[in-house]
């Protein structure tokens, strides 16, 4: 048995990009011509997909790495590389992404279909002869392949469902779903028979149906992460309609208005607005009732009131659609990369220059090469890097990081 996983930890990285080629033209009795180096291709990226027959996130657990195929590098005589082939990555619909050390959300993949760029490719280098100028004639230099982006990713999974069954341990919730719906839950009459939640499916007409879901049992302090609690009440967090399940034979003395309210105050210590979704209290088990009990009441083994009850619940169902959208898309925190340069003082007598353009601008260049790091001086230089250092008052022979390369700056330049 596999079983349910609804945590994963996922390592991400875009394909490395193509290094550009160094080449040049011999034709005839010219032994050297033009450049003609190609360029390298493109890395591919690493795309999260929510997909409906994905159950869990079980292929993680043993395997958290993926990365994208890396580009082809560039040839002589103007050929270029291929490009790396994106990797799509499914995961179970309702699957939240965040940053696994900082805890941020980075998307929510709420429906099928939901993309999310994890991870993107490097981007290849261009050849010596996208180099080639009136004052550079024979280019002697290629840029270097970008290293794709990588990130560690928490994954967590929320289950999309229209009904959640909250009650606690024993309340009767995996036979209550057993019968309304094809779920086959385990069932025992002992606590915390249910340790993972189910999905059941309820038809009551050819166009009418809605998903429930078992949530395992809750308990007091749950709300606290007292047994297993979050894990739990996560998958509450998007049910439109909550039905509260209550023991009519309670085996811990629990009467069960009691139940109703420890249930009640978990469900709102632990999202408040969890109170405000539409609900039924429903005492189960009214086959070998014991305790007084004045509103709606069903029992799994008899049969007697489900009929009202998925009736009830549908009712609550349709309206929950009727005044909150479905929505058709993910939920994404887009972050763009900051535009522009900024420096940042590190040391006494060292400074770090930060952004995409700067960054790059030495990353793909071949540092070893005298030309290429000429170019790539000329490159910061446009940038304003040498204005930006010295309006962070940066003086002459003070160390200047950008990336993991480094430099004496020399203000007079």
């Amino acid at each position: 048995m596999t079983g349910f996983v609804d945590e994963a930890q996922l390592n991400v990285r875009g394909g490395d990009g193509g290094a550009g080629c160094i080449s040049f033209r011999r034709e005839g009795p010219e032994v050297r011509g033009g450049p003609n180096g190609g360029d390298g291709g493109a890395g591919g990226d690493v795309w999260l997909v929510a997909d409906r027959n994905v159950a869990s996130l079980l292929a993680f657990r043993d395997h958290p790495h993926r990365r994208a195929a890396s580009g082809v590098h560039g040839k002589g005589k103007d050929q270029h590389g291929a490009s790396g082939k994106d990797l799509v990555v499914t995961v179970p619909e309702g699957t939240v992404a965040r940053d696994l050390y900082t805890g941020e959300a980075l998307a929510d993949l709420v429906h099928h279909g939901d993309r999310w760029l994890a991870a993107s490719g490097g981007r290849g280098g261009r050849g010596n002869a996208k180099f080639l100028s009136n004052r550079r004639r024979a280019p002697s230099f290629a840029e270097q392949g970008e290293q794709g982006e990588e990130r560690w990713l928490k994954l967590e999974l929320k289950l999309m469902a229209d009904v959640a069954l909250v009650g606690v341990p024993n309340a009767g919730k995996s036979t209550l779903i057993s019968r309304i719906s094809a779920a086959k839950p385990k069932i025992a009459d002992y606590p915390f028979t249910t340790l993972e939640p189910h999905l059941g499916v309820v038809r009551l007409s050819d166009d009418t149906e809605y998903v429930v879901a078992d949530i395992p049992g809750l308990i007091e302090g749950a709300s606290a992460g007292k047994g297993l609690g979050h894990q739990f009440l996560r998958h509450i967090e998007r049910a439109r309609a909550l039905c509260v399940l209550v023991d009519l034979a309670p085996v811990d003395g629990l009467a069960p208005a009691e139940q109703e309210a420890i249930l009640l105050r978990e469900l709102g210590a632990y999202r408040p607005d969890l109170l405000d979704r539409p609900r039924l209290v429903v005492g189960t088990k009214a086959d070998v009732a014991v305790e007084p009990w004045d509103g709606r009441r069903v029992s799994a083994v008899t049969g007697a009131g489900l009929a009202e009850l998925t009736g009830a619940l549908g009712d609550l169902v349709r309206q929950a659609r009727a005044e909150v959208p479905t929505g058709d898309t993910a939920f994404v925190i887009h972050r763009p990369t900051p535009e522009g340069v900024t420096v940042e003082r590190v040391g006494d007598n060292e400074y770090r220059v930060h952004g995409r353009a700067a960054l790059r601008a030495v990353a793909l260049s071949d540092i070893t090469n005298a030309d290429a790091l000429a170019f790539a001086d000329a490159r910061l230089k446009k940038l304003g890097v040498d204005k930006a250092l010295a309006r962070a008052g940066a003086h002459s022979g003070d160390v200047v990081w950008v990336g993991d390369f480094s430099f004496d700056y020399d203000g007079d330049s």
